[in-house]
């Protein structure tokens, strides 16, 4: 089976969790913070927070950019769902916005339609690692409107010259094996606000302050604000911080790769491949596809069945978050997301990963070509 997604890792990163084991240091401490200080310098911006996942990320920012009940926050209604639970768990209004059907990242027309006076921030998604448009979602936009990056498939990726993350006003990374590097689980959270970054360090450990200076061994710390036990551990962040080396090498391959399926499989008049401004840095986290099924004789899930007895797995691209059982309780109409609700049910993502060899690549194409 050639699978869809698997994590390069090697003999360097299993080398890096030494330095943890060895002083025993396993919970957040100096390698966490050589892991942010990286990520910060590549992505272009002043901080650099990590935390336990993407969603964590997500839940951290809206709390720390001071979003909460009251606050409604635009999600586009095509993306995982952690997008939209984040928004919950932080106590707002999540409001769905219909996606473009070329890139599937948000609409900036779509959101327009959603914004009341309620509205507090915008999260825009770097799907499967394109950029959304940033500059059209910022005119979009009243100023005082947060926009948040959730770039949790974008390490690495730009917006015309302008690194994912640091773009909006707060930046929301995963590492989740799935993503082009990985610590396992795993996310981190970017800004160049420093009152954010600091409530967001805060956050991260119970609401703790944040000592500085000399401390007294007497000393324990205050508790200003309720916060979260999401604190990434010294054993993620050894591995990440190699992965990071490796980040622009893992993006050019797969780009190397995204071209060749673009080049090989623009025949099929039927499989409509994912379109991107070549201005832009896509990371190539996922290759995503959409079946026509106007223009085949088979449905997007016909093909996925016989791309898997041929041994190629295959996922939908993710899930139009407004045709999920709980968000449906919520009251929303899903026919209002047609963009959405299309993926939904005609997406899929072909295998993309830095551990496929050029044959798999090309057993892939064949396999598409001859269905």
């Amino acid at each position: 089976m050639i699978a869809l997604s698997v994590p390069k890792l090697g003999e360097e990163e299993w080398l890096a969790l030494k330095v943890p084991l060895e002083s025993g240091w396993l919970t957040q401490g100096p390698c966490v913070e050589s892991f942010e200080a990286a990520f910060a310098a590549r992505h272009a911006v002043k901080h650099a927070v990590a935390v336990t996942s993407g969603t964590a990320a997500l839940h951290v920012a809206l709390a720390a950019a001071g979003i909460g009940p009251g606050d409604e926050v635009i999600v586009p209604a095509f993306t995982w769902v952690a997008t939209a639970s984040a928004v919950i768990h932080a106590g707002a209004t999540v409001v769905f916005a219909d996606v473009k059907p070329d890139t599937y990242n948000i609409d900036p027309t779509e959101v327009k339609r959603y914004l009341t006076e309620r509205t507090k921030a915008v999260i825009a998604v770097h799907l499967f690692g394109l950029c959304a448009d940033m500059d059209g979602l910022r005119s979009a936009l009243p100023d005082d409107i947060v926009i948040i990056e959730d770039a949790a498939c974008a390490a690495g990726a730009a917006h015309r010259d302008a690194p994912a993350g640091s773009i909006g006003k707060v930046g929301c990374f995963s590492f989740h094996p799935r993503k082009t590097i990985t610590t396992g689980e795993g996310g981190m959270v970017t800004t160049d606000d420093d009152e954010i970054a600091d409530i967001a360090r805060s956050l991260r450990n119970h609401g703790a302050e944040v000592a500085s200076g000399t401390v007294a061994p007497h000393t324990m710390p205050e508790f200003p604000r309720l916060g979260f036990n999401y604190r990434m551990t010294d054993l993620q962040a050894a591995v990440g911080q190699v992965q990071l080396t490796k980040l622009d090498e893992f993006i050019d391959e797969r780009a190397s790769w995204a071209k060749l399926y673009r080049e090989e499989l623009r025949s099929l008049g039927w499989l409509k491949l994912p379109q991107f401004d070549p201005q832009d840095r896509h990371a190539w986290q996922a290759f995503v596809t959409v079946v026509d099924e106007d223009s085949s004789t088979r449905t997007r899930n016909d093909v996925m069945k016989s791309l898997n007895s041929v041994g190629i797995e295959t996922r939908p691209g993710t899930h139009a978050v407004t045709e999920l059982a709980y968000y449906r309780k919520l009251g929303g109409d899903p026919s209002s997301y047609a963009v959405a609700r299309a993926l939904h049910h005609r997406s899929m993502a072909i295998p993309m990963h830095n551990r496929m060899s050029s044959d798999d690549y090309h057993y892939v194409i064949e396999a598409l070509l001859t269905l």
